[in-house]
């Protein structure tokens, strides 16, 4: 299965850039065990970091990052066969699971909960 991680980000960071870091090192955590599990692991933040760079974003929030940060992420709910919803508050991470349920996708909250692809 393709698996988005969804889990904080901006979250609890008041946007600093340490905190922000860390947030992404969270998510970044489950993506090689879930591969070891024969999944395909993918973080919206891989694609969409690169894509603000050359867009010209210059800080967190402004209209080139509203423009690509969460659209990023819904695409690839399109194409994705799951979500893995880690803890702590996020509005994108909640809004992600959202569209998934809306498209039947299987939701995970919990690393171990998903299955060894054979």
């Amino acid at each position: 299965m393709m698996i988005l991680i969804a889990g904080p980000y901006r979250g609890g960071t008041n946007d600093d850039p340490k905190l922000i870091q860390k947030n992404l090192e969270k998510l970044e955590a489950v993506a090689l065990p879930l591969f070891r599990k024969g999944h395909l692991p993918v973080i919206g933040k891989w694609l969409a970091l690169p894509l603000m760079h050359l867009a010209g974003s210059k800080h967190i929030g402004d209209s080139v990052w509203d423009e690509i940060q969460y659209p990023v992420a819904h695409r690839l709910l399109e194409k994705c066969d799951a979500v893995l919803r880690l803890e702590g508050e996020s509005k994108g991470a909640d809004n992600d699971v959202r569209i998934a349920k809306e498209r039947g996708l299987k939701i995970y909250y919990n690393l171990q909960d998903i299955p060894d692809e054979e």
